[in-house]
């Protein structure tokens, strides 16, 4: 058997911005549960950090590439199934004689088997058409105009995310009309929150860019979410 050349170690920014992604993904998922009012928008509690998710999704893409994107897309998908089994077990653990508060605890904490099915389908095929929308944009503007594409792919991922969430949460059990209007404002509340957030993101690309010596353009790049190709390539290689 060969021996391989020992991996490249991702750089500790990488590893801090990933990490950041992951948490923020986690957090809002159990921040959701919570409908709060935003001005005049109808909006989940979790409007207050979710979409830092696509702004480190944005920066991951930007500067690594899609290929990391997908990597770490992929690994806050796994960490968010790790969460919602240990509060499922935590839940089912038998509360102490004391402890009064089982049933709101279970109530809070435990997600119907459907919200978590409409929540890790809308996370799937929003952060990765953002990451798409993202990488072929830096590829048509020559690396130009980075609002552009941080805005755009915002307004392509975030517009799915929050229609297929809000659809497979709560079809059959509210009115279409009232639906229609929550997917509305969350998306308008998530694009604003990109808007805003938009110096601090060229802050934080030019920075990393600087930084890390790194400027991906993702020309050659196959943009499968599952990249089976190069998985059945790893394989081979670790059974030579």
């Amino acid at each position: 058997m060969t021996q391989r050349p020992p991996s490249r170690v991702p750089s500790p920014l990488l590893l801090a911005i990933s990490s950041l992604f992951v948490a923020t993904l986690v957090a809002s998922n159990i921040l959701a549960v919570k409908i709060a009012d935003v001005g005049p928008f109808s909006v989940p509690a979790a409007i207050v950090i979710f979409p830092l998710a696509y702004l480190f999704g944005d920066v991951l893409t930007e500067v690594w590439g899609y290929r990391v994107a997908r990597t770490v897309i992929w690994t806050g998908f796994f960490a968010n199934i790790i969460v919602v089994l240990f509060i499922a077990a935590a839940i089912a653990i038998p509360a102490n004689a004391h402890y009064s508060d089982q049933a709101a605890y279970a109530r809070v904490l435990g997600e119907s088997p459907r919200l978590v099915l409409a929540s890790l389908t809308a996370y799937l095929l929003g952060e990765f058409l953002n990451a798409f929308v993202l990488a072929r944009l830096k590829v048509a503007t020559k690396g130009r105009f980075l609002w552009t594409r941080t805005i755009g792919s915002t307004l392509v991922g975030q517009g799915v995310d929050s229609a297929v969430f809000i659809s497979l949460a709560f079809g059959g059990l509210q009115p279409w009309s009232v639906l229609i209007i929550i997917i509305r404002d969350v998306w308008v509340v998530k694009v604003l929150y990109e808007v805003i957030a938009t110096p601090i993101t060229y802050a934080l690309v030019t920075a990393l860019k600087r930084i890390e010596g790194v400027d991906t353009y993702d020309r050659d790049t196959k943009f499968a979410p599952i990249p089976l190709a190069s998985l059945r390539a790893r394989l081979r290689g670790a059974e030579q």
